[in-house]
């Protein structure tokens, strides 16, 4: 049985996604929720429908469930097969449930991202309301990349054609179109990153932005 809050003037959103850095970001959300003595709601968004997560996805909804029910969360809140953007999202749960703070992961992007792709804090601001605070908790970067940016170590995953361009996943499907290695930036909870592949014998990469490719799939670009 969840312990009665204090203050219900105060509510704490913390958004996770596939990675390692959903757990720091839990945990971090329940020590405010603890100092201010109010609910704490856990949120995760993914394009794909809940059949279709692979095992270690799986197995990080599951680990966030149990976290929620350890640290007393009102409610684990799991969007799933989902196709508009993250931020409209957090939004629209932040208004249904009076959230007072919202809790997210660092984003990896450079000054130079940020100016021709938009930044994703930037695009929430843009979204929730004047009076939510947004924490962006800092999270360590092990492995670097080109531009100081840095990655986690590289998975398997696949590019699926689709009407507006190409969308990334982790599961091997008939009507994949490429497959390679995704890098994603350390620091994010979204699918945001570099898909390296091999096509007519030479390597491409391509930027990942929420699961979509933001560059060209035929642009050719040169590894460092």
């Amino acid at each position: 049985m969840k312990k009665v809050k204090g203050r219900m003037d105060e509510s704490i959103l913390v958004c996770v996604y596939y990675g390692p850095n959903g757990e720091r970001l839990i945990r971090r959300g329940h020590k405010m929720a603890s100092m201010l003595n109010c609910p704490l709601y856990i949120l995760t968004v993914d394009p794909l429908p809940y059949d279709k997560f692979d095992a270690e996805k799986s197995s990080y909804i599951e680990r966030w469930k149990e976290l929620a029910e350890e640290c007393e969360a009102e409610d684990f809140l799991m969007i799933d097969n989902e196709k508009r953007p993250v931020a409209k999202i957090i939004a629209g749960i932040a208004h249904k449930y009076n959230i007072t703070q919202v809790v997210i992961g660092q984003t990896a992007q450079n000054r130079w991202e940020e100016i021709t792709k938009g930044s994703f804090v930037n695009a929430l601001l843009r979204e929730i309301s004047s009076f939510i605070d947004i924490h962006i908790v800092a999270l360590d970067r092990t492995v670097k990349g080109g531009e100081d940016i840095a990655y986690e170590t590289g998975v398997r995953a696949y590019l699926i054609k689709e009407d507006d361009g190409y969308r990334l996943c982790f599961t091997c499907q008939k009507n994949i179109s490429h497959e390679g290695i995704f890098y994603k930036e350390i620091g994010t909870d979204f699918n945001n990153g570099l898909f390296k592949f091999i096509h007519d014998g030479k390597t491409h990469q391509v930027h990942v932005t929420e699961d979509k490719v933001i560059n060209p799939i035929e642009e050719p670009l040169k590894i460092t």
